[in-house]
């Protein structure tokens, strides 16, 4: 049992391992390639972890192909696929010692496009047509079939069985000829293609087209009806309207006929509409309908008579215009729907304005207005074959300001004066009239009856002297002017200034008032105070008179006053009382005199009485204006000793006791002399008596041998003990 059982399984393992290595090739032979596309072919083996692929042609030509191959599969890839792809495909696959091979077969083919119908244009009725069914790239052709159908009846088939001399896509056609009738109108005519291949799906080996039958019938029988009449008068409107026959409706335009034959296209409708006729409206006009059978043509001439026509000037026959502004000439037309016009002067000048036409007005608009533009303009109007033409006159005027009332100088009671009265910029100056009022009586008036040769802006003037008073004071002096502009058709333009006149009186009576004195101390105060009469109330100026005689400006109040006179401010001083209407003066004369010297104050800081080594100021002041002469002394029986002062003051550094004593300060000027004396009392330091301590006095009495050099210790010791030393010179003398 045990061998049975052994045989039994050693033939198991055989079966297995022969059933368990296979291999398949997809897709399944034959395998129809379109060209251009891309063809894939897949070999798969079974039962083999690692099998070994290869590729071949069964004659051996090139795969033309990419090879992959991954695990148990391997793919041929033939992108794109051409005729030399055709071949039958074989795949080999080992296993170890075992081989297996399959084989596919690999056809092509190629119909890429619907068929194409090409008809000649248009298709025209009763005449026979040729219609073509193309079919593109076919390839290959001998399994191509072709059918005609017109509304689904056939109207030819074919079928190419000539035998294929070589590979190659081909272009295939047929044609057929039919008389199109008026029932093939929106009709289909079909183009049907088919490629009898089995193994290819039927929605690719059948391809149609299909076209849209249009059969066309040349414009017949054309007619126009004109509305209301073929003859019109200018202003007056027309309705011409056109009817054709033909398929399809054919359509219709209209266009004018020029010279030579030309046409002038018009509208693209069947009716044509045309209002506000003129003259020149009149003509041949063409309706033309067509369609791509043909065309026909209908004529018809129109009559557009002429009516009157008026033209008219503005705004007046004679038009004044302002120097510098703006005016506008215009010119209408009645009667006329298109008039043409045009401007020109009379001489033939630059119009020098803007021209602007619209409608039946035309308008000329000069700005700014010069004195180039007075002429005469002319306006011509064009209608048709007829002309009109009219004229307006321009005539400059300038009268842009009001009079300018001008006195010359300020009005002084007595004085004889001259008032002008101007009005600048005037044109013609020939018809301005002026008049001047004083207290509304007429003083005098002008008229200027001849202006300049050339053109040009002139000024009018009028002059008049009279001697004002101060009752003319407040009343109005009025200047009026006035320009004639009768003869324009226009009112007088007039203009007036007015102007208050204020009479001045000169100042006079100019005095001045000195208080307390003239002639006054030094160091004393003293006020000047000036009047004056005038109208207005002049105004006052303080002056001082130098040594070369001019004037030195102190004060433009009315006093003027010096406080702590000097002799310096002596003086002759002037006050000045001045207005538009004149200056007048005063003088006076301000003496200033010296006094002796007073108020001396000699003080010792800080005490009178101070301690030897201390610091001592001795000061001396006097009140006296100017300052006075000040002299410090120190009194000694010897003869004083005059002290180096700064500013009156002496100051002693480490006071000793010989600078105790009298001090004396002399304060003198021109007209006298004051003094003051202070006694300085300077006292010992306590720590000085240890040198005359009692056990010194008993050696100096025990010894009178011992004396002499005592005295000397007690010269020497007393020397070291000194805080400083001073001597003093001879002050000068120092002016405070």
């Amino acid at each position: 049992m045990e061998r049975v059982s052994g045989a039994w399984a050693l033939l198991w393992a055989v079966l297995a391992a022969a059933h368990a290595f296979r291999m398949e090739i997809s897709p399944e032979s034959p395998v129809m390639a379109p060209i251009g596309t891309a063809v894939s072919l897949t070999c798969r083996a079974d039962g083999c972890a690692a099998p070994a692929f290869s590729w071949r042609t069964q004659i051996d030509s090139p795969l033309g192909g990419r090879v992959r191959s991954a695990g148990p599969a391997s793919t041929l890839t033939m992108d794109p696929v051409g005729f030399g792809n055709e071949h039958s495909y074989l795949c080999t696959a080992a296993c170890g010692a075992r081989k297996a091979e399959r084989g596919v077969e690999v056809h092509v083919y190629s119909f890429p496009k619907a068929p194409e119908i090409h008809l000649p244009s248009p298709l025209r009725l009763g005449q026979p047509t040729t219609a073509t069914c193309l079919v593109p790239d076919v390839y290959p052709f001998d399994r191509l079939e072709v059918e005609v159908l017109k509304d689904g009846r056939v109207l030819r088939s074919q079928e190419f069985l000539e035998p294929m001399e070589s590979k190659s896509l081909k272009n295939m056609s047929v044609e057929v000829t039919f008389t199109p009738t008026r029932e093939d109108s929106g009709k289909a005519l079909a183009c049907r293609a088919t490629l009898h291949i089995p193994e290819v799906a039927e929605e690719l080996r059948r391809r149609e087209s299909t076209r849209e039958l249009q059969v066309y019938v040349s414009p017949t029988n054309t007619t126009v009806s004109v509305s209301p009449s073929a003859r019109l008068q200018e202003g007056g409107s027309v309705t011409m309207a056109c009817a054709s026959r033909g398929l399809p409706a054919p359509r219709v335009s209209w266009s004018r006929q020029l010279a030579g034959g030309r046409l002038q296209p018009l509208s693209g409708n069947a009716t044509l509409t045309l209002v506000a006729m003129r003259a020149e409206d009149s003509g041949v006009y063409v309706c033309t309908a067509g369609n791509l059978a043909g065309e026909d043509r209908k004529e018809v001439e129109l009559l557009v008579q002429e009516k009157p026509f008026a033209v008219d000037v503005g705004p007046r026959p004679r038009v004044a215009a302002r120097i510098g502004g703006a005016v506008t000439l215009t010119c209408g037309a009645a009667g006329c729907e298109a008039p043409a016009f045009s401007w020109r002067t009379q001489m033939d000048s630059p119009l020098g304005g803007r021209v602007r036409s619209e409608g039946p007005r035309s308008t000329l608009t000069l700005s700014p207005v010069g004195f180039e533009h007075e002429h005469s303009y002319l306006c011509t109007v064009t209608c048709g074959r007829r002309k009109l033409e009219k004229g307006v006159q321009v005539e400059l005027y300038s009268f842009p300001r009001d009079p300018e009332i001008q006195t010359g100088s300020v009005l002084v009671s007595g004085s004889p004066a001259t008032v002008s009265c101007q009005v600048p910029e005037v044109y013609p100056l020939e018809r301005l009239e002026m008049w001047l009022l004083k207290g509304g009586h007429v003083v005098r008036s002008e008229n200027f009856l001849m202006g300049a040769d050339q053109k040009s802006l002139e000024t009018g003037r009028l002059n008049v002297t009279f001697v004002p008073t101060t009752e003319d004071t407040g009343e109005a002096l009025v200047c009026e002017a006035r320009l004639r502009l009768e003869e324009l058709d226009m009112e007088a333009m007039q203009r007036q200034s007015s102007q208050t006149l204020h009479v001045n009186i000169a100042p006079s009576n100019t005095s001045i008032l000195v208080s307390p004195s003239p002639t006054l101390e030094e160091g004393s105060s003293v006020a000047m105070t000036c009047s004056s009469d005038g109208l207005p109330a002049p105004g006052l100026r303080w002056s001082r008179r130098l040594p070369n005689g001019q004037l030195q400006f102190l004060s433009e109040n009315t006093t003027l006053t010096l406080t702590s006179a000097r002799r310096e401010d002596s003086g002759v001083y002037v006050c000045e009382a001045s207005s538009l209407a004149g200056i007048s003066r005063s003088e006076v004369e301000l003496i200033i005199q010296q006094v002796a010297p007073r108020d001396i104050q000699l003080i010792a800081s800080p005490s009178e009485s101070v301690k030897e080594g201390d610091t001592v100021i001795i000061s001396c002041t006097c009140g006296n204006v100017p300052k006075a002469w000040i002299i410090l002394k120190k009194k000694a029986e010897s003869g004083d000793m005059v002290l180096k002062s700064i500013g009156g003051a002496y100051t002693i550094h480490k006071a000793q006791l010989e600078d105790a004593g009298v001090y004396e300060c002399e304060s003198k000027n021109e007209r006298g002399l004051q003094s003051r004396s202070i006694t300085l009392d300077v006292k010992g330091r306590e720590g000085d008596k240890d040198y005359f301590s009692p056990g010194l006095l008993v050696l100096y009495c025990a010894s009178s041998l011992l004396i002499p050099a005592i005295g000397m210790i007690v010269y020497f010791a007393r020397r070291a003990n000194m805080k400083g030393s001073y001597s003093l010179v001879e002050a000068q003398k120092s002016k405070v």
